[in-house]
């Protein structure tokens, strides 16, 4: 307080002096506000540079690219170059991002491809400069829009590869297909997809009424839908349009397999396009489905199955491939399992379908049959023989007769066979398998054919094709001839070949070519209670999802089908040496459909570990589960666990210990499974984990849990062994048994006690280590809290201190807002003062101009005469006196303001 008084009388005394000499306050002024400038100058060149401006952005694509690359974000001159095509895709992407770095080959292939017909664009929009980044607000990248003659966005959400991207820019350039021919129209109609056919015509204007609304309405259902799951066309020619029953132009018509086809009404919607493309959404008829899960963790997959059975089928796919043999295999199956009404629109297709694969295998045969095989695949002869099974049943009144057939395949689907005839060997081999099954291939009287696949005894490549017939009893065998059962090539072309078995084929197409018209998938899913959705899967994309549900990981030919049902936790998988056509994917549907399949549930299996017998625990795998733990003369303590279970990794040191103390008893194992990796049978299944499970010697369906009250120690999870164990229970050993026996058992107890008081002085050892571990913890932990307190104290010292600066920092704040208060109020005196000493500065300039005048006057008035020089003295006296009343007045009125 002191010397804020001392200062305060320092600048009162500054003022008096500066009042006395006004020339000094433009000087205080000036010197006030330098020293206000260099003290701000301080304080701002003392705070530092917190964030580093981010470096410029470079190309994302390489220059020869054809993309056009606005990597500095310069979202306007997308509009510049809009006008060059009528096609433009625009990629925005982020430097950083993962997958733009990965999409960026895919862009620079297609756009390569497409150069001439479509302009790609790529626009950097996470540099902060750049307008992309200020006007557009995008969550996630890369984001892929497409624009058609200034149709757009239509943003891309399918997979990021070349083919499918290439795909979807060509179905935006051209969303209509023009049919023009009655083939062009049964290819159309026999797709997987719904379609949606316009019919109009062009002769009299090149853009007809309701042309260009279709147009659009395709446009729009490809911006709602990038799988583009509905198809659009417009039929060009009157003879075809009445192929569908479509007479008038303008008209609008969606085909249908199953349902009765329908025609847009235009009496109660308008005819614009998001009515047709709506319309066509709300009415559609799907029997395939394609997922294509956004990663690893979607959950697509799941949801899908959520809704009952699916058959899903995993195979290779190229969206830019002009012919999918599988793909029209799998729609030939679909649509006769869902064809319940027999319908004759669906048989047209069915016929056209094996017309053009018929065709297609002709072209094929005579184009490449000079040419060798392909070196991935082998291919053997298939040769068949029909049997009638030796047996007549009188109740049943049935007669069986099977047609057997050896088909060997090695590798993937093969495009070209050359066959070679079976010699008597292989047919051997076959009957030996076919009579230890043939008890499975009496069923009851039927007028089809029922056919299955069984794998050979001999060789893992091998499998056999038997199909079935039964017939009545007043038959006489004599009456059924093969050519009932099967139609071989040799009848149809003509030719009988000499064989020594009484019928065999030539090729391996000709047995799963017989009767398809009476084949029970036509019309299967309206028969069963077990309808099956049916998936598809690319496999070069989702394959680990199929290894996940069961598949090879090393497969070659990355084709796999399952059967899949949550609800009833049905899990099938068809047999991998099989090559996934028509007719293995026939089978899987009508064995899963009967009523007692004879499927077999798939148990996903774990690496099998070895020197299992080194361990004190035995891994349990699927493949080992029936060996280690039901065996007869073992009793088996198994503990179900997962890696991701933290309560069983902290029962490991119990059941080790436990293991270490029966590791010497032959009649006991104790082991453990991995069910995260390994499926089980429903019955020895756990609803929870981890589990203990105990498996007596003799008596397996027996089997006793661990109860839960009871805390996981060693000593009670001993009892619980002994008290279940039957090879454990205490008998007499001197009990029937002569001297030589009751020695020999003496001396097996000694060596059992000796190994007990080892086996307890090692406990014991191990019981002071741990003892003197828990004094040194003790020790650690008694230090540590000390340690705390201290810090709790200095902790305690610091806030004290810091409330004490809060503090101290308050009072010199508002200290310092009144110093500037004052400082203000001090600098309007001062400037009052710099006006009275201005006014000051120019009455002392008056009065000195006035006294010189005074001073000449009356040096003028020395020398004349009396009288008029005392006239003359009397007038300058007067205003003399006059002039100090005036200046005596002057200075009463300013003296205050001094």
């Amino acid at each position: 307080m002191i010397r804020l008084q001392r200062h305060w009388l320092w600048i009162s005394h500054t003022v008096r002096q500066m009042a006395r000499r006004p020339e000094y306050v433009c000087g205080a002024v000036a010197v006030i506000c330098t020293l206000f400038s260099l003290s701000l100058r301080l304080a701002l060149s003392r705070a530092k540079d917190v964030v580093k401006m981010a470096p410029p952005p470079v190309r994302f694509f390489s220059p020869n690219s054809p993309v056009i690359d606005l990597y500095m974000g310069q979202l306007d001159q997308v509009e510049r170059y809009c006008h060059i095509s009528e096609v433009y895709v625009i990629l925005f992407y982020a430097p950083w991002c993962g997958e733009s770095i990965s999409v960026r080959g895919e862009i620079d292939q297609v756009a390569m491809k497409l150069r001439d017909q479509v302009l790609f664009i790529a626009v950097n929009c996470w540099w902060h400069q750049g307008k992309c980044r200020k006007q557009m607000n995008l969550f996630y990248y890369p984001v892929i829009h497409l624009y058609q003659r200034r149709f757009g966005p239509i943003e891309y959400k399918g997979p990021l590869t070349s083919a499918y991207m290439h795909d979807f820019i060509r179905r935006v350039m051209s969303p209509l297909q023009y049919i023009a021919t009655h083939s062009i129209l049964l290819n159309f109609l026999s797709h997987y997809e719904p379609g949606v056919l316009g019919y109009f015509e062009f002769n009299s204007s090149p853009q007809p009424p309701g042309y260009l609304t279709l147009y659009v309405s395709a446009l729009h259902a490809l911006k709602r839908d990038y799988q583009g799951t509905i198809r659009f066309g417009v039929i060009t020619s009157k003879q075809v349009a009445e192929r569908i029953s479509v007479t008038s132009p303008g008209t609008i018509y969606m085909h249908r397999h199953f349902n009765s086809s329908i025609i847009f009404p235009r009496e109660v919607l308008n005819v614009t396009a998001v009515n047709i493309y709506s319309w066509a959404f709300e009415n559609r008829e799907t029997f395939m489905y394609w997922l294509r899960p956004h990663g690893s963790k979607s959950l697509l997959l799941n949801n899908e199955l959520k809704k009952g059975p699916a058959l899903l089928l995993f195979f290779p796919f190229s969206p830019l491939a002009e012919k999918q043999p599988l793909m029209k295999e799998i729609t030939e199956v679909a649509l006769k399992y869902h064809n319940c009404n027999n319908s004759k629109s669906v048989q047209r297709v069915l016929q056209y379908m094996e017309e053009t694969n018929q065709a297609d295998r002709k072209d094929q045969a005579t184009d490449s049959f000079p040419h060798e095989m392909e070196p991935f695949f082998q291919m053997k002869k298939s040769c068949c023989n029909t049997i009638m099974l030796p047996q007549w049943n009188r109740i049943s009144q049935t007669l069986n007769i099977c047609e057997l057939c050896i088909n060997q395949t090695v590798g993937i689907r093969p495009s070209v066979i050359h066959l070679v005839q079976c010699n008597f060997i292989e047919m051997e081999a076959a009957l030996d398998s076919f009579y230890l099954r043939e008890h499975t291939f009496f069923h009851p009287r039927t007028n089809t054919v029922e056919c299955s696949n069984i794998l050979s005894y001999y060789s893992p490549f091998n499998y056999y094709t038997v199909c079935c017939r039964t017939f009545n009893s007043l038959f006489k065998p004599d009456q059924v001839t093969p050519s009932e059962l099967v139609f071989s090539e040799e009848q149809k072309s003509g030719v009988m070949m000499t064989h020594r078995f009484p019928h065999v084929e030539d090729r391996i197409s000709t047995l799963l070519e017989l009767h398809h018209s009476q084949s029970h998938i036509t019309g299967l899913s309206c028969n069963t209670n077990k309808t099956l959705n049916i998936y598809l899967m690319d496999s070069n994309l989702h394959w680990r999802f199929a290894t996940r549900l069961g598949a090879n990981e090393s497969a070659q030919v990355q084709e796999f089908a399952t059967i899949i049902d949550l609800l009833d936790e049905i899990h099938y998988v068809l047999d991998q040496r099989q090559i996934l056509d028509k007719s293995s994917i026939e089978n899987i549907i009508k064995n899963y459909s009967r009523t007692y399949s004879p499927l077999s549930r798939h148990l996903i299996a774990g690496t099998k570990s070895q020197a299992q017998e080194k361990y004190l625990i035995a891994e349990v795998t699927t493949q080992t589960f029936d060996n280690i733990v039901l065996d007869a003369e073992k009793n088996v303590l198994l503990l179900y666990y997962t890696q991701w279970c933290g309560f069983c990794t902290a029962l490991n040191h119990v059941f080790i210990q436990v293991a270490r103390l029966f590791h010497a008893n032959d009649g006991i194992i104790i082991a453990r499974i991995n069910v995260a990796k390994n499926d089980l049978p429903w019955e020895y299944m756990v609803d929870q984990l981890p589990t203990v499970l105990f498996f007596p010697s003799k008596r397996k369906d027996l089997s006793v849990k661990y109860p839960e009250a009871l805390p996981f120690t060693v000593p009670n999870l001993v009892r619980f062994i002994l008290s279940h164990s039957t090879q454990l229970v205490h008998q007499d050993p001197f009990q029937s048994c002569n001297p030589d026996c009751i020695q020999k058992a003496a001396e097996l107890q000694k060596d059992r006690i000796s190994q007990l008081e080892k086996e307890l002085q090692r406990l014991r050892a191990e019981m002071q280590v741990l003892h003197q571990a828990e004094k040194q913890l003790a020790l650690q932990l008694s230090a540590t809290r000390q340690e705390e307190q201290q810090l709790k104290l200095h902790n305690r010292a610091l806030e004290e201190k810091n409330e004490k600066l809060k503090s101290h920092n308050e009072k010199l704040q508002d200290l310092y807002n009144l110093r500037n208060v004052e400082l203000a109020k001090t600098a309007e005196k001062l400037s009052e003062i710099t006006a009275v000493s201005e006014k000051l500065l120019k009455e002392n300039t008056l009065l000195k101009t006035y006294m010189a005048s005074i001073e000449e006057l009356l040096e003028e008035n020395t020398y004349p005469s009396s009288t008029p020089v005392r006239a003359e003295e009397e007038s300058p006296l007067t205003s003399h006196s006059e002039n100090n009343a005036e200046t005596e007045s002057f200075s009463c009125h300013d003296t205050p303001t001094l």
